[in-house]
């Protein structure tokens, strides 16, 4: 195999959670290369990546079929000849371009229906068994069926792994590749001089977002009680929240309890996020699409988590803490609380998270 194409994830965290599986690839095809077509808002981490060679950057609208616009796609794509494409979604118009580009080997999970459209089939496991998302991912690097010769170290409560079929790694088994990303440190410096933040100075990155939902969201008056903490123990720390403009509000609710946060969602890149998030000290996160890119970025944070699991997709760092109360009600994946009391994250107070952060910073005087 020489070229392969990746379609990409939808979010930026299982796009991050997808890079083990081009880790194996290039493992398994040292002289392979790997493209890749992500939306605009995923692009900027896939380029990122030292395993992706180009990206292509689309405007395809979520939800939307809009079959012309993937068909010129699909006809650019077509000359440059690809031996593999390998379909990340599980919707079935995420699987149209490979096959209108005439890719050979089309493989992915079957998905919605897409029997037609993926040639190399991974049935998709029950939800009460499924994989950790790295490991589902990873799977596909190997035929349907096969044992995942790696162990996910990260996956809480799946101490041996899981293989795509549910059987545990042998024990001696290496363990999964975890996302990395690279880092400028000259980009990170020209952004911090563009929102005039002094580089000698602790940067605490708070990521009061998750796009999923508020069931995700730790309530902004926790990260404001712990901004005060750190005012109070790193007075000479600062803080910034990123976020995109969806989550502009949220951060403002934080700054307008505590003065010492510097609302900065929606005014960067995500590219900008990612360097301004790549020199900083400690990152305060909701398990979202900046919390996987902390945790690529290597950089210390704490990950709180509510109406998720951090056994399924949890940061895949040693530098990373994880804030669960597991409750009884917990996790529900659902958008916002269903029992309308929001417990998960409420009684998940700032002095806890604080309690990790704390040494994180003594850490990094």
């Amino acid at each position: 195999m020489r070229r392969a194409l990746v379609i990409a994830p939808n979010w930026i965290g299982d796009a991050l959670m997808a890079q083990p599986l081009f880790t194996l690839l290039r493992k398994l095809h040292p002289r392979i290369a790997i493209d890749a077509v992500a939306p605009t808002w995923v692009a900027p981490v896939l380029e990122r990546m030292p395993e992706i060679r180009d990206v292509y950057a689309t405007d395809l609208a979520h939800g939307k079929l809009q079959l012309l616009r993937r068909w010129q796609l699909a006809s650019d794509l077509r000359d440059v000849g690809y031996d593999a494409a390998y379909v990340l979604p599980n919707s079935m118009k995420s699987a149209l371009i490979p096959w209108m580009a005439g890719i050979n080997l089309r493989i992915g999970y079957t998905g919605e229906s897409r029997y037609g459209l993926l040639n190399v089939r991974h049935a998709n496991p029950p939800k009460t068994e499924r994989p950790p998302m790295t490991a589902r991912y990873a799977a596909l690097a190997y035929a349907p069926g096969a044992k995942l010769p790696f162990i996910d170290k990260f996956a809480q409560g799946h101490a041996a792994g899981h293989a795509a079929n549910g059987e545990s790694a042998p024990p001696d088994a290496p363990t999964l590749p975890v996302p990395r990303l690279d880092a400028d440190p000259n980009e990170a410096a020209r952004v911090s001089t563009r929102f005039d933040l002094d580089t000698r100075a602790p940067l605490v990155v708070f990521c009061p977002g998750a796009e999923y939902g508020p069931a995700k969201r730790w309530p902004p008056e926790h990260f404001a009680s712990l901004a005060q903490f750190i005012a109070q123990s790193f007075p000479y720390a600062r803080i910034i929240a990123l976020g995109s403009n969806k989550d502009a509000p949220i951060a403002q609710a934080i700054a307008e309890r505590a003065p010492n946060v510097r609302n900065l969602c929606g005014q960067t890149s995500l590219g900008e996020a990612c360097a301004l998030i790549s020199r900083a000290s400690a990152v305060v996160t909701n398990d979202s699409g900046l919390m996987h890119v902390a945790a690529a970025s290597r950089r210390p944070l704490v990950a709180v988590y509510g109406s998720t699991d951090p056994r399924h997709t949890p940061p895949l760092s040693d530098l990373a803490k994880v804030q669960w109360l597991h409750l009884e009600c917990s996790p529900c994946f659902a958008r916002e609380c269903p029992l309308g009391h929001l417990n998960c994250l409420r009684e998940l107070t700032a002095e806890q998270v604080f309690g990790d952060l704390r040494g994180m910073l003594l850490a990094h005087r």
